[in-house]
């Protein structure tokens, strides 16, 4: 009798960040859960089934010994390879009662939902593809140290600190991570915390929300800047508080305009997001003493404070707070990688041992396996020698952004600013920055439209992050906004 075997066309995915190998037991494994194999039918020879893809058979010899290793195939003398009876029977039992016919009414969403007043990320999702992707929040790839990743990876992975992360960690942190933030980072900001007074947290926006849900019974509304981060005031409205906006002018948040009667107030005082400006120390001093006098708790957002380029960093509110006003707030996405998705917070201990409550309903606490990885990059110098290499890079792509918006750009107002990876841009009353948003896509650019910031509609500004652009495509792109904000001013208003 001839052997039975499957008739199932087997094709590598076009796209793939795998080796062959992994592609071949990626693509079996995927159609082994879809129940497109038959356990009682043949799977291709590896001669066959190299073939078929245009691989070595070396190649998919070593993915059918993966995926028997992984009981998923089994290795039949004289037969061939098959499906694993034992997955196959298990893959019917878990589907044998999720096999349905939905008529048209499954479409019909089963509950409405009212607005709840929150800022969505409006970039598409293909935005590396984008030729002038001045976006902010992004970071280069290229500038990120793989090999020390991989080092520190490969140690945390290693028997001897697998205990470190291997068991439930309940609600606690790191110790060696936190041990890092208080001696190598923290520090460097004139901030002295002990281990109590520290939270680990899955980068500044979980931080955010976990302030927003520790103090929503207290029923007293938040300030934050107008225009500000729209990530705080999506955590805080998401949690049920009220919010005041409070202006900006070139000294950073104007605390006179604070009203009465706030619990926190949120501020971006490093590199204020997203004008740029830096909070000047006199109204450091003013903030922190209205803190103390109208009893409200100051959240400081350290936002960028490694990216100064031409004087030495200020000091940190948290640095200078001798009452316990201050919840300072960190995050390394925009000094590591934000796919890393780590942040901390640093506040008197009572705060941090309620917010460790609130964290630990959310999710325990953040991935200790990160932890760890990211306290070994601290340890062996990693993380020093990564910022010295940003600060290098950015200082040049900053020289040569404000050059270029300088040359081209002078028709529109911009904020002053020393640091940073953005720069903030404004135009005449009749200026409309989220036409010229619309007509930039078109033309392979993309920037942050103004009004995403306010909570009073701001059609005249946009910013421009530099961050991923390369540093030889950064004029170009500048002249292609010129062309179309010269466009703009200069067609009649319909």
């Amino acid at each position: 009798m001839a052997e039975s075997v499957t008739q199932t066309k087997f094709v590598l995915p076009e796209t793939s960040g795998l080796g062959l190998r992994d592609q071949i037991c990626e693509m079996v494994s995927a159609a082994i859960t879809a129940q497109v194999l038959s356990p009682d039918k043949r799977l291709p020879s590896c001669r066959e089934m190299a073939e078929q893809l245009g691989v070595s058979r070396n190649t998919v010899f070593a993915a059918y010994g993966r995926l028997i290793d992984l009981g998923l195939l089994v290795s039949r003398d004289r037969s061939g390879y098959y499906v694993n009876p034992i997955v196959s029977e298990e893959s019917q039992n878990d589907n044998s009662e999720t096999h349905l016919s939905l008529g048209d009414e499954a479409s019909q969403s089963p509950v409405t939902f009212e607005s709840l007043n929150l800022v969505p990320v409006d970039n598409p999702l293909n935005w590396t593809s984008y030729p002038y992707p001045f976006i902010y929040n992004q970071i280069d790839p290229d500038l990120f140290p793989v090999d020390g990743w991989r080092e520190c990876t490969r140690l945390a992975l290693s028997t001897t600190q697998m205990p470190a992360w291997r068991d439930d960690s309940v609600e606690s942190d790191s110790s060696q991570l936190t041990q890092q933030l208080r001696q190598r980072l923290l520090s460097s900001r004139g901030i002295y915390a002990d281990e109590d007074e520290i939270l680990i947290t899955l980068g500044a926006q979980n931080a955010l929300f976990i302030i927003g849900a520790t103090f929503s019974h207290k029923n007293k509304p938040i300030a934050i800047e107008d225009p500000g981060f729209p990530g705080a005031r999506n955590a805080f409205n998401l949690t049920g508080n009220r919010i005041i906006g409070v202006p900006v002018d070139e000294d950073g948040l104007v605390v006179n305009a604070i009203p009465t009667g706030c619990q926190l107030v949120f501020t971006t005082p490093s590199h204020h997001f997203p004008t740029m400006v830096t909070m000047s120390q006199e109204r450091r001093k003013q903030l922190l003493k209205s803190a103390e006098k109208n009893d409200y708790l100051i959240i400081e957002d350290d936002y960028e404070a490694e990216m100064n380029y031409f004087n030495a960093r200020s000091q940190s509110l948290r640095s200078q707070d001798k009452n316990n006003r201050v919840v300072y707030i960190g995050s390394l996405s925009k000094t590591v990688s934000p796919g890393i998705r780590l942040g901390f917070m640093v506040a008197h201990r009572d705060i941090i041992k309620q917010a460790r409550i609130v964290r630990g309903v959310m999710m325990r606490h953040p991935p200790t396996i990160v932890q760890e990885v990211v306290a070994l990059f601290f340890r062996l110098g990693y993380y020093d020698s990564h910022i010295r290499n940003i600060e290098r890079r950015y200082k040049k792509r900053w020289h040569a952004m404000n050059e270029a918006i300088a040359k081209h750009l002078g028709m529109l107002d911009r904020t002053s600013t020393l640091g940073g990876t953005s720069f903030w841009l404004t135009g005449p009353p009749a200026f409309n920055a989220t036409q010229l948003s619309v007509s930039l896509r078109a033309r392979g650019v993309l920037i942050d439209i103004g009004e995403i910031f306010c909570l009073n509609a701001d059609n005249r500004s946009f910013r421009l992050g530099f961050a991923f652009v390369p540093l030889k495509k950064l004029e170009e792109g500048i002249k292609i906004i010129a062309e179309e904000v010269n466009l703009q001013l200069s067609t009649p208003a319909q």
